[in-house]
């Protein structure tokens, strides 16, 4: 991994930070990610990253994350163990699950009308 940085624009079509990771492949070749999140399991803590484009466009990367504090340079590692890449996975899924659940809700609130005068 060679850079952690912010960038303005996604290119969703939203206006909104994000932070994104470069990472440097075995091959030599850099891929430009997007942080999805960072998170913890089992007191250890892990980054799910997203390629902007590519090949790999539209997969989710697993990392073990370490960062002793901010103005340190982040530390990625492979996870090697099936179960506990299978935690990560099922954790990070869970993630996905309950966001898409908030903004499924948000999206119902923002929908439904009150009218003062039926009450």
């Amino acid at each position: 991994m060679s850079e952690h940085n912010h960038n303005d624009c996604c290119g969703c079509g939203h206006n909104h930070m994000h932070d994104y990771i470069t990472l440097s492949l075995d091959d030599g070749t850099e891929l430009q990610c997007i942080v999805l999140d960072i998170f913890t399991v089992d007191d250890k803590d892990y980054i799910a990253l997203q390629p902007i484009e590519g090949e790999e466009d539209g997969n989710v990367f697993l990392y073990r994350f370490i960062q002793e504090n901010e103005d340190d340079e982040p530390h990625l590692l492979s996870i090697e163990d099936d179960d506990e890449f299978e935690a990560v996975a099922d954790a990070f899924e869970e993630i996905l699950d309950t966001q898409e659940f908030d903004e499924m809700f948000d999206d119902v609130i923002e929908d439904f009308e009150f009218d003062e005068d039926e009450e």
